[in-house]
């Protein structure tokens, strides 16, 4: 009995190091996707303004204005954040042109850089 309690101790102990460092790379994961996407928006939203004769300070309606520069995932949608968040488009000429709802409010952060 005291060697099962102490095979139980001992993956209680592997176990307490390894989640946190599971969770801390899938948050990791998630924030470097978010960042992809919105780079990759942000590029669509300057081909759309230029192939499109679009000014500083133009509004973009997303997603039906950015869709045919953005290559879409499987289920034939814009990619969304991993986390949850919900991508907005700013107007024309701001930096960053896209933002993640979640933004800073989690670590790490989804904004580009």
């Amino acid at each position: 009995m005291v060697e099962i309690m102490i095979v139980v101790g001992i993956i209680a102990l592997l176990c307490a190091m390894v989640i946190p460092n599971y969770v801390r790379a899938r948050a990791n994961a998630q924030a470097s996707a978010c960042i992809n996407n919105l780079r990759q928006i942000d590029s669509a939203v300057h081909q759309f303004a230029l192939e499109s004769g679009k000014r500083t300070g133009d509004v973009v309606a997303y997603p039906n204005d950015i869709t045919p520069y953005l290559k879409l995932n499987s289920t034939g949608q814009i990619p969304s954040c991993p986390a949850g968040g919900v991508y907005t488009l700013n107007a024309i000429g701001t930096i960053p042109s896209a933002v993640c709802s979640l933004g800073s409010s989690v670590n790490p952060p989804h904004l580009q850089q």
